[in-house]
């Protein structure tokens, strides 16, 4: 299950690459600017400021989800089967199947179209989520095919997944974009929904692996950004003497949009991104740990 497939990335491991997205993850962040990327099933994005109210998308569903009621096309989403039969008889572009199901050579297919860029720049191509060892059989048949065609690959991800699945996906993968988001497991459990003591586990594995590694920090004003928080995923790092690379990522609203298309409430509507000067503060802590930190991927 594929949700997208971007070209021309820049900020999703080395030179130019092409970020597949798979759909669904373990994980529950409040922060998350993929919202589709969640849910493993195919989802319905409704952009109702597009919606000219023609109509057709009424009669075109056959589960009674999409109705007129005082004058507006309305959707019930506890009835929608999400089957995407109202889509292509939407002209105005409002509604959108989020998630479609591709084969390994389907989406090989779209990769090697932009070997070009690939050859030119050092890039390739870079599996991402949602969580992409959730579709970990499809995820290392994609690998596995990445590789017979000399492509440079880099799974990012959060590291939750069996050390069995991940074994087995390694040594298919040039680089991990791994995610660190906080230190303090009841805190992880609280705002992400899963411990973080396998996390910890998977990203240590890798490095004794010989794996290279680039650890991503989301930064969430509020939640992970305090000194202890920043202090302790240091002194973590420091302790994986192979990680030498940080990615600071600041916090944006620029996905809660993407809650309101797919019908979902967004917990951090008041939330604002960090300044650059806390930024620049939390990045001088952490490169008393780690040689290079990088604001942005």
């Amino acid at each position: 299950m594929v949700y997208n497939i971007m070209r021309f990335s820049l900020h999703d491991g080395p030179g130019i690459r092409t970020t597949v997205f798979l759909k669904g993850c373990p994980l529950a962040c409040p922060w998350c600017h993929n919202p589709e990327s969640i849910r493993r099933e195919s989802e319905i994005i409704l952009r109702e400021e597009r919606c000219i109210q023609c109509g057709e998308c009424v009669d075109a569903c056959t589960h009674g989800a999409v109705i007129r009621d005082d004058g507006r096309v309305n959707t019930d989403r506890a009835l929608c089967a999400r089957c995407g039969e109202c889509v292509p008889h939407c002209y105005a572009g409002a509604r959108e199947v989020a998630g479609k199901e591709m084969t390994t050579g389907s989406v090989l297919d779209e990769v090697v179209r932009d070997r070009v860029f690939f050859d030119e720049s050092g890039g390739g191509v870079t599996f991402s989520g949602g969580e992409p060892l959730l579709q970990h059989e499809f995820l290392a048949s994609l690998l596995q095919a990445s590789r017979q065609k000399e492509i440079h690959t880099v799974v990012d991800t959060t590291g939750c997944a069996s050390p069995v699945i991940l074994e087995r996906i390694a040594p298919l993968v040039d680089l991990f974009l791994y995610d660190l988001k906080m230190m303090d497991d009841a805190k992880h459990r609280e705002y992400t929904g899963v411990s973080n003591i396998l996390l910890l586990e998977n990203m240590r594995r890798l490095v004794q692996w010989g794996k290279q590694v680039i650890v991503r920090i989301p930064l969430i004003p509020g939640i992970n950004d305090d000194p202890r928080n920043i202090r302790a995923s240091g002194e973590w790092l420091a302790s994986l003497p192979a990680i030498r690379e940080i990615h600071l990522l600041p916090y944006h609203a620029a996905g809660s949009e993407k809650y309101v298309r797919l019908g979902k409430p967004y917990a951090l509507g008041a939330l604002r991104s960090p300044d650059g000067n806390a930024t620049d503060r939390i990045a001088a802590e952490l490169q008393k740990y780690v040689p290079l930190v990088i604001l942005g991927g």
